[in-house]
């Protein structure tokens, strides 16, 4: 069985990063698993053996270290071997405040990090590998990670941000660049800079992540869910889950132990 464990970063971190998260399985046998847009970009290290993607109709063998940048809709991956992984989850402006990256160029790509052009990024493996435990772990990583904050550029979107995951993502693009002091141009290219994506489209994300939420607690119907994630109605619902999902609400497996609702439940 997959072993899944979320851990908490250093209290300093937490404007940089929203988890360490682990995969643990000594099962080699194949299994195909869906990866749902969450929101949050990820630097990924496999310490066991690699994994596959199909995001584009073909199935690639993965590089055993990834920078994964966001996502607009799902796509999968499966397992050759057994799993051993960890990963730093960003919060969405992270990599263009450490690293300066601009996160348009990596929309919807997972990028090999061994070969990825920027001394760093590609050299982090060095810190972190090989894995001893997860105490070990989590002290390399903070350490790393508050150094790095030390050089951290301001958020123009902080503010912004702030207000996407506060509302759920209902908030309109207008309120959003009056949060961010800037006119809605402006906001557009401050969020495919440090996001990758347009203002609307991320907030779509976070609207749609609030579905997992209301569900985890467990009260509340269909309809509740709908009004309460600020849908117009349940085939506009329906219609959005199924763009980041492929499947109806009603037949997805909420309740699954898989990567997708460890992600999206927290």
């Amino acid at each position: 069985m997959m072993k899944f464990t979320r851990i908490d970063p250093h209290p300093d971190l937490e404007p940089f990063i929203e988890c360490y998260w682990m995969m643990q399985s000594r099962n080699s046998t194949p299994k195909i698993e869906k990866i749902i847009p969450d929101g949050f970009t990820e630097l990924i290290f496999n310490y066991g053996d690699v994994y596959k993607s199909k995001i584009s109709g073909e199935w690639q063998f993965q590089s055993p270290h990834l920078f994964a940048g966001q996502i607009t809709s799902y796509f999968y991956l499966e397992n050759t071997g057994w799993t051993g992984s960890f990963a730093i989850k960003l919060k969405p402006a992270a990599l263009t405040q450490f690293f300066g990256l601009n996160m348009v160029a990596y929309l919807d790509q997972i990028i090999d990090l061994d070969s990825f052009p920027h001394v760093q990024l590609a050299n982090l493996k060095n810190l972190f590998l090989p894995f001893e435990n997860e105490h070990k772990l989590k002290q390399l990583l903070d350490d790393r990670f508050l150094e790095l904050c030390k050089n951290a550029t301001e958020n123009p979107l902080e503010n912004a941000l702030t207000l996407i995951f506060e509302s759920n993502g209902t908030a309109s693009v207008a309120e959003l660049a009056t949060s961010a002091g800037v006119n809605e141009r402006q906001l557009e290219r401050l969020f495919k800079k440090y996001i990758g994506l347009a203002p609307k489209y991320y907030s779509r994300i976070i609207k749609f992540n609030h579905i997992f939420q209301l569900i985890k607690e467990e009260k509340c119907t269909w309809s509740d869910i709908v009004y309460q994630s600020g849908y117009y109605d349940q085939s506009h619902f329906i219609r959005n889950f199924k763009a980041f999902t492929g499947e109806d609400p009603s037949s997805y497996f909420f309740e699954e132990r898989n990567m997708a609702n460890f992600f999206l439940r927290k």
